[in-house]
């Protein structure tokens, strides 16, 4: 169990690279780009986008993409039409957490 936020796993591997989260260690880096991370599958997943590999496509339509959760908010945005996440201010919509938290901006001071 981790110390600093409680985090339990029963396997120690996953222990040593959960705790690399709480220290800032990122031994895996991108020789192109410099990106670096905690997960050496990460590092392989980002190395897609150099490569221009995007083996994850839409059954719907042309689009294709690197990573398979950039298929799934595709998916959403363009064909199903879901948006779970939503402002509990004003009722806005999106796909995706990170547009909501910067839609909730706009509420600052309200």
């Amino acid at each position: 169990m981790c110390g600093e936020c409680g985090y339990r796993t029963s396997r120690k591997f996953a222990l040593t690279r959960h705790m690399r989260t709480h220290a800032g260690e990122k031994p895996y880096k991108c020789g192109e780009c410099g990106y670096r991370t905690v997960q050496k599958s990460h590092l392989s997943r980002h190395m897609r986008t150099h490569a221009g590999e995007k083996p994850y496509k839409c059954d719907q339509c042309d689009y294709s993409a690197a990573q398979k959760v950039h298929l799934d908010l595709h998916v959403a945005a363009k064909h199903t039409g879901e948006k779970p996440y939503m402002c509990e201010k004003c009722g806005y919509r999106t796909v995706r957490m990170s547009d909501l938290s910067k839609h909730m901006e706009i509420h600052i001071g309200e």
